[in-house]
């Protein structure tokens, strides 16, 4: 009894309603958040346009999202750190300048150059805004009720953005233009702009110990390689030299990296905060509840399109009620949380969602599978936002205001990884399935394949973070 009453976070006895200024802040914080999830997919489904309208051949479209995702996974966690340094303010209203300077410069590129010089400023701002973003909005709610509710409402906007993404991406492509996609980016930009300065206060330690430079440039070197090594992977296969070479030039440099922090005299990030159990447990699980969701949503649109025979508009709608479950899961999350604590939250979650996985295994090359397919995305939604939420309180509780730039830039490269690495392992699973010349039946094939690894993979998480940290909390 002892035992499961420890495992209950510590609740504060005040403070449990937000104020009137604190829902003000939040709504600023949330709509960027939101903002940024939308950039992550709303230009896949305008690929083909864009190519045909800015003259990209066929085997360079794939650089317009390995540009982004390169630089804002690349830079996400020297960012979280330089956030913690410099001011967390600071760096999120610069880096939604840069945003909206970007987008704008993206929506009226005329040439292939132009566009990608863009997106690589659009991942760069999205490195800098999210882990400062996050910290502002961890260090303006105390840790407890209000800190729980806050994430939830972050994680599901964010995990509701990238399903919106999708949908709002092929409404302008077809209803406007392409570049509508980029366009969207600048009034919200400028209003947050405008709004964030009066309502959020500066956030910055007292003594500001030097930039561990060795530290940042090894780790951000690493990740381009294993990001870059990733993607390279997804589009040529896991035997390619180019992506294996990246793979393992990213793991020299991670290690190169551990070893640089153990002699920096203020290394980027501490040795002891990554030997936390809170930071290495809810990582581990957030890398899984992201890799797992966002490759789903990669499979589910292959079913949609080459099985059911759905438009690429019809596919990203039947997402609608992802959506809709991810907000039902963000909403409810910190109420779960109070109840029964983090980890069972994390436990409850993933075993929501592998079983909501495993339902799709029944999915056929009939119309009348849409209804199994609707449930069952929108249960899912439900039980990986509760991983999600679950995962940032765990990977952000427990530490010092002075460090939750670092630890949301942990959570963000996070974030990263596991959306970059979801799609090339699954892509590669279902390739290997269903052949190179595939049949709908031979995808459906494919699809089912990676379906069962993607709910297996699931379950890991959960007894990872759940049954294995019990072990090493008692």
């Amino acid at each position: 009894m002892a035992t499961a009453e420890a495992t209950k976070p510590q609740r504060p006895t005040a403070a449990t309603k937000l104020t009137g200024r604190q829902r003000i802040v939040l709504l600023v914080l949330l709509v960027a958040q939101f903002m940024l999830a939308v950039d992550f997919s709303i230009l896949n489904v305008a690929l083909p346009a864009i190519g045909a309208g800015l003259g990209f051949p066929l085997g360079e479209l794939q650089w317009i999202g390995t540009a982004f995702a390169l630089s804002a996974a690349g830079f996400t966690l020297l960012f979280g750190r330089v956030a913690d340094l410099f001011g967390r303010r600071r760096l999120f209203l610069a880096g939604l300048a840069v945003l909206g300077v970007s987008s704008l410069v993206g929506g009226l590129a005329t040439g292939p150059g132009v566009l990608i010089a863009a997106r690589v400023a659009q991942g760069l701002a999205t490195a800098a805004v999210t882990p400062a973003g996050l910290a502002l909005l961890t260090t303006s709610f105390p840790e407890g009720p209000l800190r729980e509710r806050a994430l939830g409402l972050n994680g599901a906007l964010m995990s509701a953005g990238f399903t919106a993404g999708a949908v709002l991406g092929g409404v302008l492509t077809d209803l406007l233009s392409w570049r509508w996609a980029f366009f969207v980016n600048v009034p919200v930009a400028l209003g947050v702009l405008l709004a964030a300065p009066g309502v959020i206060r500066e956030s910055r330690p007292d003594v500001r110990p030097k930039l561990d430079l060795p530290g940042a440039l090894s780790v951000t070197l690493g990740l381009l390689a294993l990001v870059y090594g990733l993607t390279r992977a997804g589009l040529a296969g896991w035997a390619d030299p180019l992506a294996l070479g990246a793979l393992a030039l990213g793991a020299v440099l991670l290690l190169v990296f551990g070893a640089v922090e153990r002699r920096a005299a203020a290394p980027l990030v501490p040795l002891s905060v990554l030997r936390r159990r809170s930071v290495v447990w809810g990582n581990l699980a957030g890398l899984i509840a992201f890799l797992t969701e966002t490759s789903l949503v990669f499979l589910l649109t292959l079913y949609l399109q080459e099985v059911l025979d759905f438009s690429a508009l019809a596919a990203g709608l039947s997402f609608g009620v992802l959506g809709l479950g991810t907000v039902l899961g963000g909403a409810t999350a910190a109420r779960l949380i109070a109840a029964a604590g983090t980890r069972a939250t994390l436990v409850v979650g993933g075993l929501v969602q592998a079983a909501a996985t495993a339902a799709l295994l029944l999915l056929g090359q009939s119309h009348s599978s849409l209804g199994l397919l609707l449930a069952a995305t929108f249960v899912g939604g439900v039980g990986n936002m509760f991983v999600i939420v679950g995962f940032m309180v765990t990977a952000t509780s427990g530490l010092p205001d002075r460090e939750q730039g670092l630890a949301t830039g942990l959570a963000t490269m996070t974030q990263q990884i596991g959306i970059t690495m979801g799609t090339p392992v699954m892509s590669a699973i279902v390739a290997a399935r269903a052949g190179a010349h595939p049949s709908a039946p031979a995808v459906l094939d494919g699809v089912a394949l990676a379906v069962l690894v993607n709910a297996a993979l699931v379950l890991v998480g959960v007894l990872a973070t759940g049954f294995l940290r019990r072990r090493t909390d008692s």
